[in-house]
């Protein structure tokens, strides 16, 4: 299964630390430090991170990432979206590569796209 979540805190942390900017991204590091080492196929983008592995693997990371951020706020917000499809793997880059070749496929197809225009 394919996991897409995104995970910030909000709310003062327990410890007072103020966060003049606003910003999260010493929170989602320490979220994102969490995947790294999960040893789990992962990408992080500027919105989400992804996992692939199964279910309980899966969500054990989601959870643990979740607890990384804890200590960064008084509260936690979770996005998360999930593939479930049995009996693939390696779809966290196939999808792109069959989404990238069709995009490809489109372009050449495209009027003016075999005379160079």
């Amino acid at each position: 299964m394919l996991i897409a979540f995104s995970v910030a805190p909000s709310g003062a942390p327990a410890n007072g630390a103020v966060n003049p900017d606003g910003s999260v991204h010493d929170a989602v590091a320490a979220a994102v430090a969490v995947v790294r080492a999960s040893g789990l196929p992962h990408r992080t983008t500027s919105m989400f991170t992804e996992v692939e592995g199964e279910w309980d693997e899966v969500f054990a990371v989601v959870k643990a990432a979740t607890d990384a951020v804890l200590p960064f706020g008084s509260r936690v917000s979770l996005v998360l979206k999930a593939d479930i499809r049995p009996g693939h793997t390696g779809e966290i880059d196939g999808k792109i590569e069959r989404l990238e070749a069709a995009v490809e496929s489109i372009q050449r197809s495209e009027p003016g796209a075999s005379d160079g225009r």
